[in-house]
């Protein structure tokens, strides 16, 4: 009988944490209702699981390792989906030689990123500045890399402000 709370104990608390996880992606792009409705249910399974793991905790440590192993693995899967679901849009500032930039710039733009170009200096280089979605990061990188293997890379998670 123990293992089973030992076992629910653990999946839930792996539950709480993924979702809270989610809950913090959510509201960072701007989706409020759905991150509200994400603490209801963390809250809840919160709650219930907290005061399951309290009662009788002095007569059995057991549900504390249980819930600190649902912890572990529950943050661990929280950083899996957020990379997975990947949210948002990103800036690339990229570094490449001019020689290369136009066909590079040709390409990105038939993949519908918008791209903008930084003039860098006398060093043969231009820098350009690429957004797009975060879930087409490998996408930005494999076709920059294609053009220019000694290419530098800079990658940052932005918001986009909405016009008014």
């Amino acid at each position: 009988m123990n293992i089973l709370i030992y076992f629910a104990i653990f999946i839930f608390k792996i539950i709480e944490d993924a979702l809270a996880t989610l809950r913090l992606i959510v509201v960072s792009n701007g989706k409020k209702k759905l991150g509200a409705i994400l603490q209801f249910v963390v809250t809840l399974i919160w709650i219930v699981l907290t005061g399951t793991v309290l009662m009788g905790l002095q007569k059995d440590i057991f549900k504390a390792i249980a819930f600190a192993l649902g912890a572990l693995v529950g943050s661990y899967l929280g950083s899996v989906l957020e990379e997975k679901i990947a949210l948002g849009t990103n800036v690339f500032m990229v570094e490449v030689d001019i020689s290369k930039s136009i066909h590079l710039i040709k390409l990105l733009e038939n993949e519908k990123f918008n791209v903008s170009k930084i003039e860098s200096g006398n060093d043969g280089k231009i820098i350009l500045m690429i957004t797009g979605a975060r879930k087409q990061t490998n996408k930005v990188v494999s076709i920059i890399k294609k053009i220019d293997e000694s290419a530098t890379i800079l990658s940052e998670k932005v918001k986009i402000v909405p016009s008014f």
